[in-house]
């Protein structure tokens, strides 16, 4: 007699026994729908998961020419930029003033000594040039009072009232024709300024656009030596050595200072 029967031969619903089964075939199903699952998410996860490492993109590098350290003012700055573009515009050969940066190189020059005139004789008497009209009284060039600093500043905001004056805008808002028409009043001097002429103003800035085009791009122009590439201008080669003795025409990368500073 098994332990299933009573002593009449009968089969005995043994609790034990049935729960045992239940419990077993929890645990076997349990399993099984584990070992289901689990591989799909394994499967899942490999599929997330990539086979090439995926290609991070770099953040830029700033440029820290591109800092204003001189012109507080936006204003004053944006009529910086479109002045010096007018003088030195982009066309077929290459960038203009604003591509080259000039006007972050003109910012330089006037934050350092030359700005204030650190190494010149500053004290009077200042000696005037009278102009063509005898009751006019200009400043001579290199004799006003008033630094390459101040002179910038005045200058720049005195094109842009007359801008505002004669056709209601901006300068750096004006068209190139009325932008070339005022800028032709200031060398002509036909414009009235307080402490300096309007032409010597004119000629500082056309002289550091020009300078900021093709200076070695250490001091802030002259961005990628484009100014340089445009003119075939070998920048500061530590030696021809090489290429001296050939007969024919060597055109040479340009190099700046900057390369030979590691």
């Amino acid at each position: 007699m098994t332990d299933d029967t009573d002593s009449n031969g009968t089969v005995v619903d043994d609790p034990t026994r049935r729960n045992f089964i239940k419990a077993t075939s929890r645990v076997a199903g349990g399993s099984v729908g584990g070992a289901l699952l689990g591989g799909v998410f394994v499967g899942q996860a490999a599929q997330a998961k990539p086979n090439e490492p995926k290609e991070q993109k770099q953040p830029e590098t700033p440029n820290f020419q591109e800092a204003r350290q001189f012109f507080t003012r936006t204003d004053d700055f944006e009529v910086l930029k479109a002045a010096t573009e007018c003088v030195f515009p982009e066309d077929d050969n290459g960038p203009g003033a604003v591509g080259l940066n000039v006007p972050y190189f003109i910012d330089k020059q006037l934050a350092g000594l030359w700005g204030v005139n650190g190494q010149d004789y500053r004290a009077g008497p200042f000696q005037p040039q009278a102009s063509q009209d005898p009751g006019h009284v200009q400043p001579h060039p290199e004799q006003s009072a008033m630094n390459r600093g101040a002179i910038f500043l005045n200058g720049l905001r005195k094109l842009n009232e007359v801008s505002e004056k004669r056709f209601g805008k901006r300068f750096e808002s004006a068209n190139e024709e009325q932008q070339i028409q005022i800028l032709q009043a200031f060398e002509n001097d036909d414009i009235d300024m307080v402490g300096v002429a309007a032409s010597d103003f004119f000629t500082l800035l056309r002289q550091t656009t020009l300078e900021g085009a093709y200076s070695d791009p250490l001091y802030g122009g002259n961005k990628n030596m484009q100014g340089w590439k445009m003119k075939e201008y070998p920048g500061a080669q530590a030696s021809y050595s090489a290429v001296i003795e050939q007969d024919e025409f060597v055109k040479l990368e340009p190099i700046s200072l900057t390369d030979y500073q590691g």
